[in-house]
């Protein structure tokens, strides 16, 4: 199950679909994508309906209005039917190719795969390092240490994430809060390709 929040991403949509057509229907496992439309203000939801009405793979959570990616993240979760869950950007910076690399981690019996975006494409000081020192404060906190607990790019075994709830601006802890249901072994961190952003 391939979980993707959006807000306000009418532009990112398809071309964002297309990316994960490709690369899902290359992979031996039968799949299904979800998006959350964290009530987007401009033509996001009529996209994904248009797109959901071609392709029965494709399931739309819209909310009345938004929530917030947290939210929006543990209603796709919640929805998800898959032994593996996925979670990913809906604005094209977390590229899909990297989802086998995820999976593979998941075979070798990792129950959390964190993307690591090691070589990010946002501005240095506004993200960076704020990024950098979030990081180091929660490994410091939760003994969890990975290099980028931001990225949304991650891959999760079902069972262990569904024991997980999530609230407020959790999403951003998951591999610390996961470490609460399964060993700190289980959990790994990959390099992930990072891409600018194009649109919204």
């Amino acid at each position: 199950s391939i979980v993707i929040p959006v807000y306000n991403e009418e532009e990112n949509v398809p071309l964002l679909y297309r990316e994960l057509k490709e690369v899902l229907e290359n992979l031996p496992y039968d799949y299904e994508i979800i998006f959350v439309n964290d009530g987007s203000r401009d033509r996001t939801g009529e996209v994904l309906e248009e797109i959901a009405q071609k392709d029965e793979k494709v399931k739309v959570i819209e909310f009345a209005r938004n929530y917030g990616q947290t939210s929006a993240m543990m209603a796709g979760m919640d929805f998800a039917s898959g032994d593996v869950i996925i979670t990913m950007d809906g604005d094209l910076q977390n590229d899909p190719k990297d989802i086998p690399k995820l999976l593979e981690k998941i075979r070798e019996g990792y129950d959390v795969v964190s993307g690591w975006r090691k070589n990010r494409k946002d501005a240095a000081i506004s993200r960076k390092l704020p990024s950098k020192i979030a990081n180091w404060l929660i490994g410091k906190i939760t003994g969890v240490r990975i290099h980028d607990y931001g990225c949304t790019l991650k891959s999760y075994r079902s069972d262990v994430i569904k024991r997980v709830r999530l609230y407020g601006e959790l999403h951003r802890f998951i591999p610390a809060l996961a470490s609460t249901v399964t060993c700190v072994d289980k959990i790994i961190e990959i390099p992930v390709n990072h891409r600018p952003r194009r649109f919204g």
